[in-house]
């Protein structure tokens, strides 16, 4: 009988919406909080000695759906080690343009190499800026590390390395 009021009440979540405060967030000045588990862009960890965690297996470029990542593992030597395992990744890339920031490739980890900060600024005017290379996701080396390559600090072999779990990693923020 009053079907002809069906399309004016569709509007009134519209109207009521019209007339509601706007909640204005000045961004650059005034920057809120993320989430704990928020995934910003990436970052390859070190062991505490500063050999890099990442033993190129290219386990996190298989898992990513975008297709953004593309690591080349190489062999370690008694004379240069980079990692403690028998491979390390020597070119890393993830491609910003492609990633989804799902998080896929932080769960294919074997080593917890990889992880996610918090940071989200990640947007640029210029593409090739937004191919992130090696360099740019390793965290930088802290008091008491030494720049790779050296010999295995941490132990005899690789099992030591990895009986330290979480224990011992330093980490940017991205361990909350």
């Amino acid at each position: 009988m009053l079907d002809f009021l069906n399309p004016v009440k569709g509007f009134g979540v519209t109207f009521r919406e019209m007339f509601r405060k706007v909640d204005t967030v000045m961004y650059p000045e005034d920057k809120r909080p993320t989430a704990p588990r928020f995934h910003g862009h990436h970052q390859l960890n070190r062991w505490p000695d500063g050999l890099e965690k990442c033993i190129g297996c290219e386990l996190c470029a298989w898992a990513c759906p975008a297709d953004a990542i593309y690591v080349e593992g190489r062999d370690n030597t008694p004379e240069e080690r980079y990692s403690p395992g028998e491979r390390y990744g020597h070119v890393y890339q993830i491609n910003y343009l492609r990633c989804i920031l799902c998080g896929l490739c932080i769960e294919a980890c074997p080593t917890r190499a990889l992880t996610m900060t918090n940071e989200y600024e990640i947007a640029d005017d210029n593409r090739e800026s937004l191919i992130w290379t090696k360099e740019q996701l390793l965290i930088p080396l802290l008091p008491g590390m030494e720049a790779p390559p050296h010999p295995m600090r941490l132990g005899s072999d690789e099992k030591d390395y990895y009986r330290l779990g979480g224990a011992g990693v330093v980490g940017l923020g991205s361990e909350k």
